[in-house]
């Protein structure tokens, strides 16, 4: 008596679903994580020094980075939980007519290619969009051509075997964390010129950590205000020395720590509405512009 064949779970159950997520968010992860250390470089770099200038290493990094990371998790979870529900859900009133559609690209090796090579391709917007000013149009022109030109054919290739869609999956998670990588760069580079500008920065600036501290410097040797008491933003310290940024010079400057006191610290102070850096700048240049008028 022959033995029956055993079943195969379908791959378009709930659980197939949670493990096909499970191996792409994985790479996801370690990628945008990579990617961060140059957004962080950038953000810096706005302000003319380096992060290791400011006392940032990758160690310091990670550590001011762990609580947002235990966040994200806590968000992404709840969410990708949401979405695989409202997969089963609709599979369900559909009376499983989107698992089939489903199964039957997943069947289909250049279809499947297609789409994971669009995808591919549309992970460097972020990339573009730093390195250059394009418009919409363009942008679209560009990842679907690199998308079609360059992993097409490798895509299709690499789903013969379960090896090589198992390094598909590898490769698309790990450009989609470089992808949004880069997207978040553009906007920690974007938060970092408003905090140049208007001396506060945004929501996203703490949870990548940047410390938005302020304090009055004080001389060491009789503990009195220097720069007219004026609120320095504290970038970091480093190798005995700290690093200000003087709002209302537009200015970055470095001051040893043994001949500088602390005063009041400020983390993430209001300012008024339209306040803006360079008041003494311009006050400067319209003193200058009234001395050339009067000679």
């Amino acid at each position: 008596m022959r033995a029956e064949p055993p079943v195969e779970e379908e791959n378009t159950s709930a659980l197939a679903m949670i493990e096909r997520i499970g191996s792409i968010i994985v790479p996801i992860g370690v990628a945008l994580y990579a990617v961060l250390y140059l957004g962080v470089e950038q953000m810096y770099g706005v302000f003319n020094i380096s992060p290791q200038q400011a006392g940032i290493d990758q160690s310091v990094l990670l550590g001011r980075l762990m609580g947002t990371l235990i966040l994200l998790l806590l968000i992404v979870v709840p969410l990708l939980g949401l979405v695989v529900g409202f997969g089963w859900l609709i599979d369900k009133v559909t009376r499983g007519a989107v698992g089939r559609f489903t199964a039957a690209v997943r069947q289909r090796p250049w279809i499947a290619a297609l789409i994971a090579a669009l995808w591919c391709g549309a992970t460097y917007w972020g990339l573009l969009s730093l390195v250059g000013e394009l418009d919409i149009a363009a942008m679209v022109v560009v990842a679907v051509g690199l998308g079609v030109l360059t992993f097409l054919v490798p895509f299709r290739l690499l789903r013969r075997k379960p090896v090589g869609r198992a390094g598909m999956k590898v490769l698309t998670g790990a450009l989609t964390g470089i992808g949004l990588g880069f997207l978040l760069i553009l906007q920690m580079v974007t938060g970092a010129i408003e905090v140049q500008e208007t001396g506060q920065a945004n929501d996203l600036l703490p949870y990548v950590g940047f410390q938005d501290q302020w304090t009055v410097i004080k001389n060491a040797e009789d503990d009195k205000p220097l720069y007219e008491g004026r609120w320095m933003m504290l970038l970091g310290e480093s190798e005995g020395t700290y690093v200000f940024y003087d709002c209302d010079k537009l200015d970055t400057f470095r001051r040893p720590i043994e001949t500088t006191n602390l005063g009041s610290i400020q983390l993430q102070p209001e300012r008024e509405a339209g306040y803006k850096c360079g008041t003494l700048v311009e006050q400067d240049e319209q003193a200058q512009a009234g001395e050339g008028e009067s000679q």
